[in-house]
């Protein structure tokens, strides 16, 4: 199973994901923690050379294409073999962020940034999104807590709140399976509510490999 955990920086990501980690971990399952940009080698630079402060002449485009180069390494050195292994991986950020940040708050535009990413990503999409949702200002109490920001975290308040914006707009059109979760509530109230969500998946994903265990053994009869 692939969880991918979205939101607007300060919307509790670190503290669910090892929040769930431990649960899976409890329950026996196998948990590959990773997140983007990075996970990989590769990726951790290309990260270094997002997030740096000092980067401030890069352009748009720039930035999209490089979100898009860690996550084709991410999918094809740590991600497609943790699957292939059995693993549940849960990612902190994946495609919806870069269609939030770049296509929508940098003003992008969506298209562009599919396009580049379909190529990234070749197909493989997280059989969960979690969206995570809180309001501006715990978000902000959050941050302030943090003693350094990198350049899209010290960017304007005007991105911020576009990307707010764009995570929810996006959130209540997106395709594929998700679950949006208000993170203003206390952090094991956040935590029941995602893993009612993953063990409702996690047993679709069962009964789907089983049925089609099914079939293809009686084919072979």
């Amino acid at each position: 199973m692939f969880i991918a955990i979205e939101g607007m920086d300060g919307s509790g990501k670190s503290t669910q994901i090892e929040l769930l980690r431990q649960k899976l971990t409890d329950t026996h399952n196998s948990v590959l923690i990773t997140r983007e940009p990075g996970g990989t080698p590769i990726g951790e630079k290309i990260r270094e050379i997002l997030l740096a402060p000092e980067n401030i002449k890069m352009s748009v485009r720039t930035e999209a294409l490089l979100y898009a180069a860690s996550r084709a390494q991410h999918i094809d050195e740590v991600i497609e073999p943790a699957l292939a292994a059995g693993k549940i991986v849960i990612t902190d950020r994946y495609v919806a962020s870069s269609y939030v940040y770049q296509g929508i708050a940098r003003e992008l535009g969506l298209d562009p940034v599919r396009k580049i990413n379909e190529f990234a990503i070749r197909g493989r999409m997280p059989d969960l999104t979690i969206f995570l949702f809180v309001s501006q200002e715990k978000a902000i109490q959050r941050k302030k807590a943090q003693k350094e920001l990198d350049r899209l975290e010290a960017e304007s308040m005007s991105f911020h709140n576009r990307v707010n914006q764009g995570f929810r707009d996006l959130a209540e059109s997106y395709q594929y399976p998700k679950v949006i979760i208000n993170t203003d509530q206390d952090a094991q109230s956040v935590h029941r509510e995602i893993w009612l969500a993953v063990t409702e998946r996690l047993n679709m994903n069962k009964k789907t490999q089983s049925a089609g265990a099914k079939i293809s053994k009686e084919a072979e009869e």
